[in-house]
């Protein structure tokens, strides 16, 4: 099938709301800023409530054959909190699996800016935390180029890195409503070029052959917010799909750096054995694949009035995928990524 025939998403928007109202949809493209001010109407709602349920995350993920790490920065409006991980697949292995927990604002952020210009940051006891757009000079300032610099300083792991946005395929942005809540908008990545290193009980684990993705989502969330998820990335191939609040808003495909909406989103897995096979596949006949864990963050949390209930292995994907149904499918196979099993009440 000739590219040009392929499906187009629109560029995005200056702004995630226009003339009160959320500007729903899939695009190609990075967005400077996602903010909600604006929205009036049926979508207005309280300052006190857009505080309680104004929810925004960045989530870098990156990989090579021989090591996962995984860092996200999360702000809820009422709590921040962060985690970092390293998965060593060669030994089937855990080998660093961090988390604390702090005041937005005194301890930890997230920028209204997904990408350019953007930061999330955390600070706790013996932790430092960082994801920036363009590189940091002595005082912290952002200078450089178009790349994201991850930034981990804990105990349990350091992790310092570079990813490249310079020459990335185009960024999905998805913009939908939110049962229970008012809208979400979330912004994704295709597969980044990384250079830099990770430090790990002792041992230091070269990443200038690994890919990266960025996930960095900002939205007016219902309580209640459950959803399965799955990532993997190549330079050839890559998707993200995502089953739950947000419907099929963020379904993309990326073959040879062309972008490719997908179709409603179906997982089936055992969540009492998040360790066995998954068989995840689109509505649309595009994606049909088998994922098989090799390891897995997961944990039971239970703050006050919040709860978390969340997995999220790490393994490879196996199958086909097909930029349209006339068109023949893509083998994949071995393909590094991540699932997700998630609910909470935040």
């Amino acid at each position: 099938m000739k590219r040009d025939a392929l499906p187009m998403l629109s560029l995005p928007p200056v702004d995630v709301v226009s003339n009160g109202a959320p500007l729903f949809g899939r695009y190609a493209g990075r967005i400077d800023r996602i903010d909600w001010r604006a929205l009036q109407g049926p979508y207005a709602r309280s300052w006190l409530w857009r505080h309680l349920h104004h929810k925004r995350w960045q989530y870098v993920g990156i990989g090579n054959d021989e090591v996962f790490v995984g860092v996200a920065i999360v702000d809820l409006g009422w709590m921040c909190t962060a985690f970092a991980y390293a998965f060593d697949r060669l030994r089937g292995e855990m080998v660093a699996n961090w988390r604390q927990d702090g005041l937005p604002g005194l301890q930890g952020g997230v920028s209204d800016h997904p990408v350019q210009g953007g930061q999330a940051w955390f600070k706790g006891p013996f932790a430092r935390l960082r994801l920036q757009h363009g590189t940091s000079d002595e005082d912290g300032e952002a200078v450089g180029c178009d790349v994201m610099e991850v930034s981990v300083r804990t105990r349990a792991m350091k992790v310092q890195v570079d990813l490249s946005l310079a020459e990335a395929a185009p960024f999905l942005l998805g913009v939908g409503p939110v049962v229970g809540g008012v809208a979400h908008a979330t912004q994704k990545s295709s597969a980044l070029p990384v250079s830099g290193w990770l430090n790990v009980r002792g041992r230091r684990f070269d990443l200038s052959n690994a890919v990266a993705c960025l996930d960095s989502s900002n939205g007016l969330l219902a309580r209640h917010t459950e959803w399965r998820w799955a990532c993997a990335h190549s330079a050839e191939v890559g998707f993200n799909l995502q089953q739950g609040y947000f419907g099929l808003n963020e379904n993309a495909l990326w073959l040879d750096g062309q972008l490719i909406p997908l179709g409603a989103a179906r997982f089936e897995f055992n969540p009492k054995q998040p360790m066995a096979p998954w068989r995840i596949s689109t509505d649309d006949g595009l994606l049909d694949l088998v994922f098989t864990p090799e390891g897995a963050r997961q944990e039971d949390r239970h703050v006050g009035i919040a709860s978390s209930h969340y997995v999220q292995p790490v393994g490879t994907f196996s199958g086909t995928v097909r930029a349209s149904l006339d068109a023949a499918p893509c083998q994949v196979n071995g393909l590094l990524g991540v699932t997700e099993d998630h609910q909470s009440r935040w």
